[in-house]
């Protein structure tokens, strides 16, 4: 699920790679990786995980994925400034949708940079498809679920202390799922915006593989670096909340904890 630089540098001229900066278009304009396409994944935010609002992903998710042009032959690479949350969650919409050949740049477009490797200004357009892929219902979960084993799986906040703590405010409640605990995904990062390596992130995540745990965070985008991060170490039952905090902080029904 990651890919580093020398890598993709090797692979860039391939026919079945797609390129995908999950940039602002600002950030895109301003220069890109040779071929990529631009796709700010912030403007695919969804916070309703009844069983309607997550049939609508589905559908919208699919749609997204064949403007993107995936089809099953495909290669696809996200990046973003660093190893971040938007290509993660790129990568993981595609693991949703049982895509295995996807990735994300390892130290985003700031290591590419850093090794003087090509930059281009000009845009690059889509080339749609057809995409069909194969949801896997075992790496999502919605608020129904979360209530139902809220005491048996391990649930991962990925925001920050502040959010965690209830002192910063992002919904009408504020705090965390009950049982929930606290790890920034930032601190998934190197301070030059790289992945830790895992004897790193295996004291941080020091839980059994097969354990069952859940990421969330405010809208499923940190969540899904942390989601990456735990499959990138051997967990073998990982779901990201897609909902997260923007749905269950607005559902004035739900416990919370501060």
């Amino acid at each position: 699920m990651i890919i580093s630089t020398s890598d993709l540098e090797s692979i860039l001229n391939e026919s079945n790679l797609i390129l995908v900066d999950t940039r602002s278009f600002k950030e895109y304009s301003e220069g890109h990786i040779p071929g990529a396409v631009h796709l700010d994944l912030f403007a695919f935010h969804w916070i309703d995980t009844t069983k309607k609002g997550i049939e609508n992903f589905n559908e919208q998710t699919q749609n997204l994925l064949s403007f993107l042009g995936v089809t099953s032959e495909k290669k696809v690479i996200f990046y973003d400034s660093v190893s971040g949350m938007l290509a993660a969650r790129g990568v993981w919409m595609l693991m949703y949708f049982s895509h295995q050949n996807t990735f994300m740049l390892d130290g985003g477009i700031s290591k590419w940079q850093k090794e003087n490797l090509p930059i281009e200004i000009k845009p690059n357009g889509f080339k749609p498809s057809k995409f069909l892929g194969k949801i896997n219902p075992d790496i999502i979960s919605g608020f129904e679920y979360i209530l139902e084993n809220i005491e048996k799986a391990k649930i991962l906040d990925a925001r920050s202390v502040g959010e965690y703590d209830g002192i910063t405010i992002r919904a009408a409640q504020s705090g965390h799922i009950p049982n929930s605990i606290n790890i920034n995904w930032n601190q998934n990062l190197t301070k030059d915006g790289t992945f830790k390596d895992d004897d790193e992130l295996s004291k941080m995540y020091d839980y059994p593989k097969d354990i069952e745990i859940i990421t969330y965070c405010q809208g499923a985008y940190r969540a899904a670096n942390s989601f990456l991060v735990l499959k990138k170490l051997g967990f073998t039952n990982v779901k990201v909340y897609l909902g997260s905090w923007g749905e269950w902080g607005n559902k004035l029904e739900l416990p919370i904890e501060k």
